[in-house]
């Protein structure tokens, strides 16, 4: 399969995005996710996925995006990498207009990065205060959104949860053809001309 480098392009351009962000006034609003407004402005919930609030929340999703998005785009290809990325965001901002009157940021569209990776990379360690599985890590990943749901804050938890969900459906479609492959244990067999010479040899 082709790898065309694009979970680190997608972090180029973000960063761009950000840095127009300062540079160009209204430009925030002008393509933020906007409840209410969705209808009128549908392209949104795409052009959303690039804006992000502060450099500490665009330094974690692109850290997440560099590594995770990588080692996802490795496995299954870069086409569907692509339409992972963007689908799990378009899916998250749909959680997003459910539960928020307002968005911005890739955290949904790496929730879905997540979630592939969990089903299709369930073993490999990752570090979350301590070296866990993958399929762990999500789990506990999922807990902590949920209960993020019931308290007040600037974090789209629902986003969260609902580009994870997509994430992990999108692994299981794809877990026969790209998911880890179990470890048997190897028979090893003996010819029965060697079995006959070491019966010679051993049996006289």
């Amino acid at each position: 399969m082709k790898y065309n480098w694009y979970a680190i392009k997608l972090v180029i351009i973000t960063v761009i995005v950000f840095i127009l962000q300062f540079l160009i006034s209204g430009l925030t609003d002008e393509f933020a996710l906007i409840s209410s407004e969705f209808f009128s402005r549908p392209w949104t919930i795409v052009t959303s996925i690039f804006l992000h609030g502060s450099i500490e929340h665009l330094l974690y999703n692109m850290l997440a995006l560099a590594l995770f998005g990588s080692v996802l785009e490795k496995i299954i290809g870069s086409r569907k990498f692509l339409i992972l990325y963007f689908a799990s965001g378009i899916v998250a901002g749909v959680g997003s207009i459910l539960f928020y009157t307002a968005s911005i940021g890739a955290s949904g569209a790496i929730f879905g990065i997540l979630g592939a990776l969990a089903v299709l990379r369930p073993r490999m360690i990752v570090w979350l205060y301590a070296p866990v599985p993958m399929a762990f890590a999500v789990v506990l990943w999922t807990i902590g959104n949920f209960i993020g749901l019931f308290a007040p804050g600037q974090i789209a938890y629902a986003a969260h949860l609902f580009g994870l969900g997509f994430g992990l459906a999108y692994g299981f479609v794809h877990k026969k053809e790209y998911g880890e492959i179990p470890q048997k244990k190897r028979k090893h067999s003996i010819a029965e001309k060697e079995l006959e010479k070491w019966e010679d040899e051993w049996l006289r």
